[in-house]
């Protein structure tokens, strides 16, 4: 494997880890619209630094919405 293979899919899969993370920030409850877009920023704007410390400091400040049952 070449060294250019093994960067186009390092990259890659930090694409990927952050679009799982601003997915996660987008369906979760931060208390603040301010704490959301906080998250967002360092997450997509810091270059892979910021997927991993939005998965190690953030992921369980969120806190998912309640699912209401079945409406009858």
């Amino acid at each position: 494997m070449s060294t250019g293979m093994i960067v186009v899919l390092t990259g890659v899969a930090f694409f990927l880890l952050t679009c799982v993370a601003l997915l996660d920030i987008a369906r979760k409850d931060f208390g603040s619209i301010q704490m959301k877009a906080l998250w967002a920023f360092v997450a997509a704007l810091v270059p892979f630094v910021g997927v991993v410390l939005y998965f190690l400091f953030g992921f369980r400040k969120g806190k998912r919405p309640a699912v209401d049952g079945p409406a009858e």
